[in-house]
């Protein structure tokens, strides 16, 4: 019944919206004698203090149609590439002759839509072809479009990467790094001939038993049917989706406010006394971010549960547990990051992050012990947090120049960065991964050093399992290649 009344104390808080809107209007129109004054300014910042805060906030637009190359404007043209019930494939298309490298960038399906992403696709446009997926608002997908789990969510990002075919360098962001791995592991072990050339995991929770965060801790303490009693419920009938059984965006909205509840108070609280003043450059940059923070989407049931259980309770893909359901042949697979031969590996973390916190995606090197040294890569950020790993100055200057540097390395062609690209933004190359810094081991002693208070009782000895490195075959045997069937995408436009 939550989801209901949500619903009805949105309905019936619009004439009151309605109402700050007029007052709003009036007192900002300039042929208003009190507009310019601080009585007219106050009353304007009321009444969009409550029109905000009675607001919806819709699924906005990326808005990129246009890009700046070799100091020139250039056109941008969103293509849809491929549509899924759950994800649309999309391509922003530059129009311009330039070879770049092929980048799939996988947005997390956590509550926000790929529009969070937005300045994350903005940086790499002037360097890269950059693809990403578009996650559907599970409220808005009807229910005879089936049920979406983490295997379907793993099966997508399969038919895509080979919809892409073997030029492909990936990123994932956040939530995806699991899956991403997963996906990749079970490619390298099929000798998939579309495995990307690269895979860059961002903040991610590979293996969330090196450090804790109150994220993991509420995962990990919780039994699942905590979770299905109190935060899943079925969607309204005036939806699509209709009885489609999610996690609601406005609860999940609710937990990441909570996490740093004083900081957005305190924003807000500024933003009105800049409404107040008269400050539209400061007041602009509030409502600029806070209307992509606050457009949130509902995550399928099946999906949700499923992650919970495999990444942060069970731990199977560090574990070496992880099973992939084939959707055609209905077979539990093997998740095999050891697989892993061709695709290199850069991971990123920052120092700050309270969400995927340090060690959890360098865990990832451990796992993919048969990959080339020469083809592991990692990055810590310092004085980041894990909205400024994907956004942000520290993202633009630090750590994109280091992916951009990572992907032409091993790009098909290996041709350099153009120079007009280096005069607009620096080269800086990512550290070779190093297990006596970043590994495990040296990661479990950060943390036992670093750990917050209420986290310094937690078991950190024996976490993670040492890693057993297969034993070299006596005799060479040679592989033959084989090809993955097709992948099957609906509407596929090529």
């Amino acid at each position: 019944m939550l989801y209901q009344f949500h619903e009805l104390q949105h309905a019936l808080s619009t004439p009151i919206r309605i109402q700050a809107k007029v007052t709003k209007f009036i007192f900002q129109n300039p042929l208003n004698p009190w507009s310019n004054t601080q009585f007219g300014r106050t009353i304007s910042a009321n009444a969009e203090m409550i029109e905000r805060l009675t607001r919806r906030f819709t699924r906005p637009d990326f808005g990129l149609d246009k890009t700046i190359i070799g100091g020139k404007t250039i056109e941008v043209e969103e293509d849809i590439i491929a549509e899924k019930p759950f994800c649309s494939l999309l391509n922003f298309k530059r129009k311009t002759k330039r070879n770049d490298p092929k980048v799939l960038i996988v947005a997390p399906m956590s509550g926000h839509y790929a529009t969070l992403l937005r300045g994350t696709v903005e940086s790499l446009l002037p360097h890269h072809d950059v693809y990403i997926t578009d996650w559907e608002d599970a409220r808005q997908v009807p229910m005879s479009e089936g049920s979406f789990n983490l295997d379907d969510y793993i099966t997508y990002l399969r038919e895509f990467m080979s919809l892409l075919g073997s030029e492909t360098h990936v990123i994932a962001v956040c939530q995806p790094a699991p899956p991403v791995l997963a996906a990749v592991s079970l490619m390298a072990s099929e000798n998939d001939p579309n495995q990307p050339l690269t895979m860059t995991l961002m903040g991610g929770p590979i293996d969330t038993r090196v450090s804790k965060t109150e994220v993991t801790e509420l995962a990990e303490t919780r039994p699942l049917k905590w979770f299905e009693n109190s935060v899943l419920y079925n969607v309204p009938i005036f939806y699509e989706g209709a009885n489609r059984r999610v996690y609601p965006g406005f609860l999940q909205l609710s937990g990441f406010m909570s996490m740093n509840l004083d900081t957005h108070i305190g924003s807000h609280m500024d933003f009105y006394k800049h409404l107040i003043e008269g400050d539209g450059e400061s007041s602009d940059k509030h409502k600029k971010f806070y209307n992509e923070y606050l457009s949130v989407m509902d995550i399928p049931a099946e999906f949700y549960l499923q992650t919970i259980v495999e990444i942060f309770q069970k731990h199977s893909l560090p574990k070496g547990s992880m099973k992939w359901r084939d959707p055609h042949s209905d077979k539990l697979i093997d998740v095999r990051p050891q697989d892993i031969k061709h695709t290199a590996l850069l991971t990123v973390e920052g120092e700050l992050d309270d969400i995927s916190a340090r060690g959890q995606t360098a865990a990832a090197h451990e796992l993919c012990h048969s990959l080339a040294q020469n083809k592991h890569f990692h990055h810590f950020q310092l004085g980041c947090g894990h909205y400024g790993i994907f956004n942000g100055g520290k993202w633009r200057t630090q750590i994109m120049p280091r992916i951009r540097h990572f992907i032409r390395e091993f790009d098909k062609d290996k041709s350099p960065i153009p120079a007009m690209d280096l005069k607009s933004v620096p080269d800086l190359a990512p550290d070779k991964f190093d297990p006596d810094k970043h590994g495990v081991v040296a990661m479990r002693k950060w943390v036992k050093e670093h750990q917050p208070e209420n986290h310094k009782d937690t078991k950190i000895k024996n976490l993670v399992p040492p890693v057993k490195k297969p034993k070299k075959p006596k005799k060479t045997v040679t592989a033959k290649l084989v090809n993955s069937p097709k992948s099957k995408i609906d509407s596929a436009k090529t």
